[in-house]
């Protein structure tokens, strides 16, 4: 059976040291990729984006640098309090990149969710990538036929 869990946050988007503004970010969560999390950024006057990427990626980047490629997520500096309160994600295509600020708090809710739908660790056990591989490879071909 198909489950997803999703969550809508608000994230800064850091345009420069001078400039951010808060935008909506859905985060989803779907059995039937258990690997991967999603999230589709709002921006205005743009039509929605869609990155995809690991889970473990995001609850690796909650604690520690993680990513290597268009992806990284980083905890902030904790401060005098000691206490995580943000997390940064840079997401990156080319030359072209995008820095975007949240509160640890929601991607915990959200990973806790996940984890509560699939244990981290378990994903094994729902995947089927000989499939999806399948479905992906048939697609590019049929791309490839029709163009």
């Amino acid at each position: 059976m198909r489950e997803s869990v999703q969550a809508e946050v608000l994230m800064c988007f850091l345009v420069s040291e001078e400039l951010s503004f808060k935008v909506p970010v859905e985060l989803c969560y779907d059995t039937e990729d258990p690997y991967a999390v999603r999230m589709t950024f709002h921006l205005p006057g743009d039509a929605p984006v869609t990155w995809a990427f690991g889970r473990e990626l995001l609850l690796d980047g909650v604690n520690a640098p993680s990513g290597r490629g268009d992806v990284h997520i980083a905890p902030l500096d904790h401060g005098e309090s000691g206490v995580l309160r943000d997390v940064t994600i840079r997401l990156q295509v080319g030359e072209d990149r995008a820095l975007f600020r949240v509160g640890v708090a929601p991607l915990v809710a959200f990973l806790d969710r996940t984890d509560a739908l699939v244990p981290l660790g378990q994903e094994w056990a729902l995947s089927d990538f000989e499939g999806h591989l399948e479905a992906a490879l048939g697609r590019i071909l049929a791309e490839e036929n029709a163009g």
